[in-house]
């Protein structure tokens, strides 16, 4: 083995070449040349610390430099030649004591190495002061030297330069402590913030002494800011400050004191910026108490109370500057409630974001994406909002801060932890960025020499498959992403911007404040109120903490429904439901916006909240706008299927499973259409009533489906026996809505050689199995099956088979069946058997040469006896949104009687629903746009407020009330506006649409 290659293994570049001229006979005498090998076995235990350092070659050129310093300085001392750096290394006491120390002294050996392998710049401050590596030594107790931060000067009135020496010192420690473990990540901090306000007040003693004779000495106070306000302050940082003067006798000599306070921190220690003062730069250095509070009150814009955040007294008057901060916090605390200051913290984080070079944005650690800035402001922003009432979050650091937010329940204990990772890496990064040159940088090398050193001063080592900068990077980006992952979830939750216009004193809930609130917010029982907020909030647990912080927002919701105390009674059931689960409140907490979401609903939607209490699972639907969009027809197919396959054995099971499946279909649709009129929290696609009809029917056509095949594994039939579901009325023409029933007609084909009664039967049997099914008491809203379409109607057979269809149809049908007709289509079972019924009705509803006169005459008389006779007792025809005036039965006749008439020869009018088929006979030309476009317009109302009367009463009524809370819930569930108001439009809009109807049935 050569030479080289063994001092290689310790981790010295060159091959060794280099290490051992530096470690041989002419350097520091720790390598044997001859034996290749260490002369002792001291040598050997300090060769190993080296090899250990972050960066071997550069721990070992700089012991060897301190050792020459050494040297020299006490040959010097003794009278000795003076000699440059780089010679030969001559060994005296002041050599011998070093290395002797080295050996002896284990704790010594250990930080002096690990500071000399991290930082350069640490390392020239030792060559230059060559007795300072004393400092490191282990005390006489056995105990590390004190690394708090503190200075240790001589006198009360230091010069500038010993007090960058003392300065040094105490960093040397402190970075000592942190190399080799001896403290963490907040202890450095807080050292390092230590150390900065005792050369502050240094600085500030020096400055005071270099007034003027006869000057007197101003009270004058320096506030930290910024990480230093924050007690978590870098190695290398500007040290954010502010300067308050008492009163006016105080600002010239201030101005000087604190002037002079800046030049001597730039000599000693670091830059000092009082760039966060109001005005900024262009701003007095120093304000007296006074000016401050007029600025802060008139001027302040959001992000400087944020950075009021971690104000802290720091030196000169310290009762001063509490007082200033003291004065300034009511201030701080109601920043938070200015409209545009959730959007303020948001739009500066952009900023900072864009300031960043392109070229440097994916390696900055501090202002770049799932950078340090990312977690500072989402926690800083929750501070400004949540702090108002909760004092325990008002800690000036970012980490106490956290902490105090996932106790409080205001960040959830997974997201609180993985942000305190990513938090302690990124600063971990930095530190040992800045340790290297005592340079200011945040930005991570790009050069691989660059890397291998900063995975190495981290604690990266290689392992199986994967190399210390690979380990490096892949924490790195995974820290990275979560941060900034965490970062848009907080920062941009809906919930913060509902909480932040909830006045502070309303957040407070105490019984008297929450009494007083419900009444002026308009709940008629504001006891029984309170008795559902101290169920909700009583305690002291994690659940009752969240539950302080929604309330407050979530009676505001309530507020604005016509029924406060309904909205808040649903919350109550539904949170006792689900409040022992560990995701409910966690998702109203931090899942956008579910929370507002759900008050709507809960406040203005029966029929959605009893679907809820049904199913409360359900309500994970409201976190996902994709959630509440209708599922395609082809998903709910399968959906509905598999829900009934894996109960194959067991039908009243597969029949609970579909309908639970219905149920939560229901609930996403109704959900959706409450919110689609919501403005900011409606979904990125609402849903019109168009949207909705299609839906319902969808979910309607799988929910037959699926029991079909469950009647038909019950009972099965004749091998062969084909069967099919028709839909027809607002089924058939896609245009269901919640109250609606599913109006069908069975049909069957029996097998070759079986007898019809055999086939009938059976067919009859599986139809009644599938009504019964469907309608059977269950915990959802009932799914009428109605037959009455049916040939000879309640009196004819339920089930019939094609042939006898066809035989009826042509012997028998009426035109009231040919026009029933005119919605029928496929709707589950036997898809070719239903493309056949539908080949059959097209003959029937599309008669060849349209309707006789007789046969329009007949059509005009049963529309009037219906008219009469199906309108029911008391109901108001002005109102009725089915059977009122210009209301959905109204165009849908008169679109009826132009099919009747013209579908044979215009192919377009050949549709199932009813605008699609109004849009074609308008393109024929066979009615009047303007006719058109009003009959469009009722039947769109009526239908929109039929549904919405079903969402807000919780059960189907077809009557637009006149006044009350039911009218007020349905204009506002379709946009809002005066309710009277509404009511005119409603009736303006079917005045027009029964009068066009009049025009066609009369044409």
């Amino acid at each position: 083995m050569t030479r080289p290659s063994r001092l290689a293994r310790y981790g010295f570049a060159d091959d060794g070449v280099r290490a051992s001229d530096l470690l041989g006979s002419s350097g520091l005498r720790l390598w044997d040349a001859e034996s290749q090998a260490p002369r002792d076995p001291e040598a050997a235990e300090l060769l190993t610390s080296l090899s250990r350092a972050a960066d071997p070659n550069l721990a070992l050129r700089q012991l060897h430099r301190l050792v020459e310093a050494a040297g020299r300085a006490a040959a010097r001392g003794n009278g000795g030649r003076v000699t440059g750096p780089g010679g030969e290394i001559s060994t005296n006491e002041a050599t011998d004591e070093l290395i002797g120390a080295l050996a002896q002294d284990a704790g010594l050996r250990r930080r002096l190495v690990a500071v000399l392998g991290a930082s350069s710049a640490l390392g020239d401050h030792l060559v230059a002061n060559p007795d300072d590596w004393r400092v490191l030594a282990t005390g006489k107790t056995g105990l590390p030297p004190n690394a708090e931060g503190h200075l240790e000067v001589q006198g009360d009135e230091p010069s500038v330069p010993e007090l960058r020496r003392a300065y040094r010192i105490s960093l040397l420690r402190i970075a000592a402590a942190d190399l080799t473990g001896g403290r963490g990540l907040e202890p450095t901090m807080a050292a390092l913030s230590r150390l900065a306000d005792e050369t502050l007040s240094a600085a500030y003693a020096i400055a005071v002494a270099g007034l003027t004779a006869g000057a007197a000495e101003p009270s004058l106070a320096v506030v930290a800011m910024g990480k230093c306000g924050g007690n978590e302050l870098n190695y290398v940082s500007d040290v954010d400050v502010i300067f308050v003067a008492d009163s006016d006798e105080d600002l010239n000599a201030g101005t000087v004191v604190a002037a002079r306070i800046i030049e001597i921190c730039g000599m000693v220690a670091w830059p000092v910026d009082a760039a966060l003062r109001p005005e900024g730069s262009r701003g007095p250095l120093v304000r007296t108490l006074a000016s401050h509070q007029a600025y802060y009150r008139r001027w302040a814009r959001t992000w400087e109370f944020q950075a009021l955040l971690k104000a802290r007294p720091a030196a000169g008057d310290l009762d001063l500057g509490r007082r200033w901060i003291d004065d300034l916090a009511p201030l701080v605390w109601h920043a938070a409630e200015r409209p545009e200051a959730v959007a303020d913290v948001r739009d500066m984080r952009r900023k900072i974001i864009e300031n960043v070079p392109p070229g440097l944005v994916d390696r900055e650690i501090k202002r770049g994406p799932g950078g340090l800035r990312d977690i500072e402001f989402a926690v800083q922003l929750l501070q400004l909002v949540h702090g108002r009432v909760d004092e325990t979050l008002r800690a000036p650091g970012t980490i106490p801060a956290l902490r105090a937010l996932v106790a409080g329940g205001y960040v959830g204990r997974d997201d609180g932890e993985t942000l305190l990772r990513g938090y302690r890496f990124l600063r971990g990064v930095e530190h040992r960025l800045q340790l290297q040159q005592l340079r200011r940088t945040h930005t991570v090398p790009d050069d691989p020499d660059g890397l291998r050193w900063l995975a190495a001063a981290l604690g990266y080592t290689a392992m199986p498959g994967r190399d210390a900068v690979e380990a490096f990077r892949s924490d790195w980006v995974g820290h990275a992403a979560q941060v900034r992952r965490l970062h848009v979830k907080l920062l941009y939750q809906p919930l913060l911007e509902a909480v932040a216009r909830v006045p502070a004193e309303a957040l407070r809930m105490t019984t008297e404040s929450a009494g007083r609130r419900l009444e002026v917010l308009g709940f008629a029982d504001p006891a029984g109120a309170l008795r559902h907020l101290q169920a909700l909030t009583g305690g002291v647990t994690r659940t009752s903490a969240i539950q302080r912080t929604l309330l407050p927002m979530l009676l505001q919701e309530f507020a604005d429904a016509p029924e406060p105390d309904r909205g808040l009674l649903n919350y109550r059931h539904v949170s006792d439901k689900l409040g022992s689960t560990p995701w409910y409140l966690r998702l109203l907490r931090d899942g956008g916006p579910v929370a507002r979401r759900l008050a709507r609903v809960l406040s203005l939607s029966r029929y959605a909240t009893d679907l809820l209490t049904r199913d409360p699972e359900a309500l994970r639907l409201l976190a996902d706008d994709a959630e509440l969009q209708p599922r395609s027809r082809e998903s709910l197919l399968d959906g509905f299927a598999a829900a009934a396959d894996r109960y194959a054995d067991d039908p009243v099971k597969a029949i609970a499973a579909v309908r639970a499946r219905r149920r939560r279909e229901l609930f996403r649709l109704a959900c959706a259409d409450v919110l689609s009129q919501a403005g900011e929290l409606a979904p990125a696609h609402p849903l019109d009533v168009n949207a909705i009809g299609i839906a319902l029917s969808d979910v309607t056509d799988a929910t037959l489906t699926a029991a079909l095949s469950v009647a038909r594994r019950a009972h099965p039939g004749p091998d062969g026996l084909r069967f099919a579901i028709i839909g027809m009325g607002r089924l058939g023409g896609y245009e269901m809505s919640y109250p609606s029933d599913a109006d069908v007609l069975f049909v069957y084909e029996p097998p070759a050689g079986v007898p019809e009664n055999e086939s009938s039967a059976a067919a009859r049997v599986i139809a009644e199995e599938l009504r019964r099914a469907l309608t059977a008491p269950a915990p959802d809203p009932e799914l009428g099956i109605d037959a009455d379409l049916r040939p000879e109607g309640r009196q004819g057979p339920l089930v019939r088979s094609l042939a006898a269809y066809q035989q009826y149809y042509a012997r028998w049908s009426r035109v009231w069946e040919a026009q029933a007709l005119l919605r029928a289509r496929f709707v589950g079972g036997d898809a070719e058997l239903g493309d056949r019924f539908e080949e059959l009705a097209d003959k029937i509803r599309y008669p060849e040469g349209g309707l006789t006169r007789e046969q329009v005459v007949e059509i005009r008389r049963i529309k009037a006896r219906v008219e009469v006779e199906r309108l029911p007792r008391n109901a108001d025809p002005q109102t009725h949104t089915k059977l009122g005036r210009g209301g959905l039965s109204d165009v849908e006749w008169a679109v009826q009687l132009l099919q009747l008439r013209h579908a044979y020869a215009v192919p377009g009018l050949r549709r199932t629903r009813t605008l699609e088929a109004l849009d074609a006979a308008v393109k024929a030309k066979l009615i009047d746009k303007v006719d058109a476009a009003a009959m469009t317009a009722g039947w769109t109302l009526a239908a929109q407020v039929r549904n919405a009367l079903t969402l807000v009463r919780g059960r189907p009524t077809d009557q637009l009330p006149r006044h009350g809370v039911e009218l007020a819930g349905t204009v506002q569930l379709l946009g809002g506006g005066d309710p009277g108001e509404f009511v005119d439009r409603y009736l303006r809009l079917t005045r027009r649409s029964r009068a066009a109807m009049e025009r066609v049935l009369e044409s």
